[in-house]
């Protein structure tokens, strides 16, 4: 690979103008599959298919299937019902999601002053923020922003914007929340292409309540720095493709994603790290996007990491599946469950994407 383009944000500010985590909320379809499970749905028997749904260190997703037919097979979905579901199963999952958030942040709906949606699995004009800031009432005066189309990689670029927004706004509440109904960007046509997908990715939403200023809860994790790293040589490595076969859009995954990835992975810490004090050994807990077995294995290697590190993304990816941008929410939450962090740790988010692009976040606890 050549060389790659790297930016660097610089951190916040002052202590006191540091944005905050202050919650942090989840929320799933209400429909869990295992590996199996699914391949007797939809009657596969290629070795070549099922070993790859076997040996995926999945054990199974939650999905929302297409309707099933009278012969127990089911529909193939058009475009336009794959849509409906995305935007049916966003609302209803970003709503969800975001309750349980603004529960743990000890904040109302009406707190809410910026809202940034995050998602890669359906186009909608009007987005999903503002569906859902009429869904839940949210003040319409409420600021917001639509990622759509950036990928598993988009969860910390919202977060850029929110860490920003936050800091340049004190006392006022933002919030990220990443839509991911997966199963609404599925292709059910039995080739190797489209069934690498179908075996990886699942349904889920994640949130995260974001503040600054000086009236933040004591002991809430600071958002220091950000860095990106994008690969323009492996530009078409991860991509969002029309299908004029089946007259709808189909994701491709090229099979050296996991190698390109690894290759980057340490320089791009080696940036958030910079000037920083820090030592990679020094970092306490990592957040890693669950983007499939070898990716994570990659990553771990090129970084040093052991199975302890990246425990909280290997459950993720085992009891979830790839949950696309929202994923590095679900191992946060898991670490957050485990009630070890100590004042003072240091964490690394890092997620990985179209472009193909790594981006990280480094945080203090």
């Amino acid at each position: 690979m050549g060389p790659s383009a790297v930016t660097v944000k610089a951190p916040f500010g002052l202590a006191g103008e540091l944005p905050r985590i202050i919650g942090s909320g989840t929320a799933t379809p209400p429909n869990y599959y295992t590996q199996e499970e699914l391949l007797e749905t939809f009657r596969v028997t290629d070795p070549k298919i099922r070993s790859i749904y076997l040996n995926s260190a999945i054990d199974g997703r939650f999905l929302t299937l297409p309707p099933e037919l009278p012969d127990g097979s089911r529909l193939m979905e058009t475009q336009g019902r794959l849509l409906a579901k995305h935007r049916e199963n966003g609302v209803d999952m970003g709503s969800r999601a975001l309750m349980a958030c603004l529960k743990e942040a000890q904040a109302d709906l009406s707190d809410v002053r910026y809202l940034v949606c995050v998602s890669s699995t359906g186009f909608l004009t009007p987005g999903l923020s503002a569906l859902l800031i009429r869904e839940l009432g949210i003040d319409p005066n409420c600021a917001r922003l639509d990622v759509v189309g950036m990928g598993c990689n988009a969860g910390l670029n919202g977060l850029t914007a929110v860490g920003g927004w936050a800091a340049a706004h004190p006392g006022e509440l933002a919030v990220l929340l990443c839509i991911e109904a997966c199963s609404a960007a599925y292709v059910f046509d039995g080739t190797m292409r489209t069934s690498v997908v179908n075996s990886l990715f699942g349904d889920g939403s994640g949130a995260l309540a974001v503040k600054a200023g000086y009236d933040v809860p004591t002991g809430s994790p600071a958002i220091l720095k950000f860095a990106s790293r994008i690969i323009p040589q492996a530009l078409d490595a991860m991509r969002f493709d029309w299908d004029d076969d089946h007259g709808k859009f189909s994701f491709y995954l090229d099979r050296d994603v996991p190698y390109v990835v690894g290759a980057n992975a340490e320089g791009i810490i080696d940036e958030l790290l910079s000037g920083s004090g820090l030592r990679r050994s020094e970092i306490a807990h990592w957040v890693i996007h669950s983007g499939g077995k070898k990716v994570i294995d990659s990553v771990r290697l090129n970084l040093g990491l052991s199975a302890h590190d990246v425990r909280h993304t290997t459950n993720v990816l085992r009891d979830y599946g790839n949950l696309s941008s929202g994923s590095f929410l679900f191992s946060y939450q898991q670490l957050v469950g485990e009630g070890l962090t100590r004042p003072g740790d240091h964490v690394v988010f890092m997620t990985m994407g179209p472009g193909s692009t790594i981006e990280t976040a480094l945080v203090r606890c």
